[in-house]
Formats: C-alpha cells, sequence, structure tokens
C-alpha cells in the first residue's frame, strides 16, 4: 500500500464526522491523489488533408500510379490508395487530379552561403572580404526559401564558405518556424589543409580569411572534426584535392589535400559520433586517398577511373557528381583556366556513364550556390539524363536514394504511410520531359503547404 493511502486510512479511522481537523486534513491528502490518478486532457487529433494526384510518382516505384489519394494527418503521410472519390466529414481536399504529383526533392550538394561567383561582382573572394555575416545571412534565407519554392523540401548544405557556424542557424530559424525553408542537414565549415583552400593570391603578410577549416596532421584533423561535431554538424565535409590543370599530355590533374592518415582521422571520430564524411575529389591521388580512407560520399567526381568505380561499387561508396556547375562560366578559350575548365566538363560526362553502369549509389546534389540562386536547380536532371540515367532514375537520386544517403529511407523521398508529408506537384510529365521538374506548381512540407493550392 502507498505511504500516503496508509495515512489517509490512519486518519479516517479516528476522525469523528464533521470539519474535524482530521477530516480535513484526509481530503488534503487525497486531493493530489485523485488528481494523479484523473485521466489526461485529450489530445486533439491533427486535421486531415487529402491530396487527390492524377498522376503519383511516389520515389521508389518503377512506374506512376493514377488517380491516388494521399491523406495526410499533421506532418506525416497515414495513408496512400485509390482516389474513390470523396473525402472524411471536416478533411480539407487539395485537388491535383491535372498534376503528376512526387515526394518531396532532396539537394544533397548546396551552398547558401553562396550567391554564384559572378566575375563582375568580385567573384567568390567578395563574399568573404566584403560581405558581412549578417548581409550573406540574410541572403542565405533567401537562398533557403528559394530552395523550397522549387520543391526541394530537404537539403544538405556542404560548407558555409567563411560563414562559420552560419547554416547551424538557418537551419535553427526554420526548425523554430521563424523563417520558410527546406529540411537541413549541415556541415558547416568543412575541412581542408594549409594551401589547400581559397582565398588565395594576396600578399603572404596579409591574413585573408579562409572558405574552410585548415589543418595540418592528423591531431589537426580530428580536433578540428570534434570541433565541427559538437557545434552541430551532421555530416562532416573534407576536401581531398583544390586545384586542378592540365598536364603536358592534357590529362586533368588535381591537386591532392589531406593526406590518408589525417583523413582516417576525421573519418574514425565522425563514424564514432554515428556521423558520415563527404570528400570533394576529382580524380587521381586525392580521390583514392577519400576512398582508402573510408569517405561515405564522393562530390563531384570529375575523373573516375575503373578501378575507383569498382571500389566505390564494393565499398558502398556515394556518388554525388553534380554535373550542371561544370557546363557553365568557362574562362577563354585557349587560356590555361579555359582549357581547364572544358576539360572537366569533357571527363565529367564519361565518369557519370561509367558510375551509372556499373551500379554505383547516385545522390542528387547541384553544387547551387556555386551558380546564382536565380537559376533553376532542377537543371541538374537533364544532365543526369544525358549521361545515362532513365528519367525515373533521376527523380529517384533526389528522393528515395538521397533519402538513403541522409540515413532518412521511408522517411523523407517517398510518398507512403508513416513518411512526412511532403509533397510536390508539376503540371507536366518528368518522365516524358525531365525538365518539368524546373515548375514546380505545388510545395507541401511537413504537411504545410507553401505554394499553390491552399
Amino acid at each position: 500500500m502507498p505511504n500516503f493511502i496508509r495515512q489517509l486510512w490512519i486518519v479516517l479511522k479516528f476522525a469523528p464526522m464533521g470539519g474535524s481537523p482530521r477530516l480535513i486534513a484526509a481530503i488534503g491528502l487525497l486531493a493530489p491523489w485523485a488528481a494523479a490518478g484523473a485521466a489526461p486532457a485529450p489530445t486533439p487529433t491533427p486535421a486531415q488533408t487529402v491530396v487527390h494526384a492524377g498522376v503519383l510518382i511516389d520515389g521508389v516505384s518503377p512506374g506512376p500510379r493514377r488517380d491516388q489519394a494521399i491523406v495526410v494527418r499533421g506532418n506525416r503521410i497515414e495513408s496512400v490508395g485509390p482516389w474513390t472519390g470523396s473525402v472524411s466529414p471536416g478533411a480539407t481536399l487539395v485537388d491535383l487530379s491535372s498534376s503528376t504529383v512526387l515526394p518531396g526533392m532532396i539537394d544533397t550538394h548546396t551552398h547558401i552561403f553562396l550567391q554564384g561567383e559572378v566575375p563582375a561582382e568580385g567573384g567568390y573572394d567578395v563574399q568573404l572580404l566584403k560581405q558581412g555575416i549578417a548581409f550573406r545571412a540574410a541572403r542565405a534565407t533567401v537562398a533557403a526559401r528559394r530552395a523550397l519554392e522549387q520543391g526541394f523540401t530537404t537539403i544538405r548544405d556542404v560548407e558555409t564558405e567563411g560563414a562559420g557556424y552560419g547554416d547551424l542557424g538557418i537551419k535553427q530559424a526554420i526548425e523554430g518556424g521563424y523563417i520558410p525553408g527546406p529540411r537541413m542537414f549541415v556541415v558547416t565549415r568543412a575541412i581542408s589543409t594549409t594551401g589547400g583552400y581559397p582565398l588565395e593570391g594576396y600578399a603572404p603578410e596579409i591574413d585573408v580569411p579562409k572558405g574552410a577549416q585548415l589543418v595540418d596532421g592528423p591531431v589537426e584533423a580530428r580536433k578540428a572534426a570534434r570541433e565541427q561535431l559538437s557545434n552541430g554538424a551532421d555530416w562532416i565535409k573534407v576536401y581531398m584535392t583544390h586545384r586542378s590543370w592540365l598536364d603536358a599530355s592534357g590529362n586533368l590533374v588535381s591537386q591532392p589535400t589531406l593526406t590518408l592518415e589525417e583523413l582516417q582521422a576525421v573519418v574514425d571520430e565522425a563514424h564514432g559520433w554515428g556521423r558520415k564524411v563527404a570528400c570533394h575529389a576529382y580524380g587521381g591521388i586525392g580521390l583514392k586517398r577519400a576512398l582508402d580512407g573510408g569517405c561515405d560520399s564522393i562530390e563531384h567526381g570529375l575523373d573516375l577511373d575503373d578501378r575507383s568505380v569498382a571500389q566505390m561499387v564494393r565499398q558502398g561508396t556515394w556518388f554525388v557528381p553534380t554535373m550542371s556547375v561544370y557546363y557553365g562560366d568557362w574562362a577563354p578559350e585557349g587560356t590555361p583556366e579555359g582549357d581547364r575548365d572544358r576539360k572537366r566538363a569533357a571527363v565529367h560526362g564519361p565518369s557519370l556513364r561509367r558510375a551509372v553502369r556499373a551500379g554505383v549509389k547516385i545522390a542528387f546534389g547541384t553544387d547551387v550556390g556555386g551558380f546564382p540562386w536565380t537559376q533553376p536547380i532542377a537543371q541538374e536532371f537533364p544532365r543526369l539524363v544525358e549521361f545515362g540515367l532513365t528519367p525515373m532514375e533521376a527523380i529517384q537520386t533526389a528522393t528515395s536514394r538521397a533519402a538513403e544517403m541522409l540515413g532518412k529511407k521511408g522517411e523523407l523521398g517517398v510518398v507512403a504511410p508513416g513518411a512526412y508529408a511532403d509533397v510536390i506537384a508539376v503540371a507536366g510529365d518528368p518522365l516524358a520531359d525531365v525538365r518539368a521538374l524546373e515548375s514546380v506548381s505545388f510545395v507541401m512540407k511537413d504537411g504545410r503547404i507553401y505554394r499553390g493550392a491552399r
């Protein structure tokens, strides 16, 4: 018998009737017990929304389904099934019967703190030298909103380019409901080595800011990973190559940065925290170190040889090719920089084809921020199709496959029961013309509509 009930029994046993002090004391003992045993107030049932999809591409199925009903309750999908022609009393109907409906898309390689590298506006350097953090954060807020409005309900932002932990702040503001934006996975500062990241070319006696956290040696590398993880990084990003140029035979050469031992320290630390490591790597020595060191994803991978592709398949390494960014803003033809830019594009397509044929796991990423946020993010899809993926496979790289890489299989990138209610729609048929994904007409994230039908 609980002690307070035993006390109550003793008080009542010896208490006379009426308003005796003992009886009043008994009532005082009884009150909290009665309150504790009272039934809790019922939690209101979240409102139900029913999306009528004319055509549904669910992110995992090999083909589309027609005339489907997606039932959303709160921020999750409750059910998906054939449209019956009616909805439950009190439910809100969203009529997308003339549209193609898809899961919210995922871009796994963005830079919200970059706004393109337009030479006339000062290129990359001016953003670090003349634009304050508050100004850059304001523009990053706009970039995040633009990603969401284009149907990208989740992004992995792969470093702030000199803006410290600003991406974490934007993520927190979105999660707190202060600003609209996609769900964010952030890497914060990224890691490279001395001589391995801009700003560069200034007088040696001038201490200029760098776009990444620079380390030398395994101890510094591990410490940098610990700092970034302890400050909220969801992933760690490492630059395994930096400058690239053409050798005497016209081959693309990329400068390696971290040693294998430095990378292994980062990977060991990140994996110990249950986090993953993304490696910027073009090819050559740096790419080999990235794979030997256990990177979870290869970013860009411009020049993948057969050995690297086979190792990626064997290790289950993800490939985020970021094709489109390498097809514009070339330096003048006939200059070393111009020849390098054209060579990058020339080897990139065959590398992607090689990876597709071998069965490398591919996730969608664009490097937006490297090109202006005013351009469509979905311009990447035609490049993926051009170099070997079917339209459906390209869509899945930006939905279920990207979600799998992010450790959110079944929760993101799919229209299925239990998944987050991230749903978008386009007017055309992206399986006939993947460019239809550049014109998103409806966006729902977490069950809330941000664009289209209200």
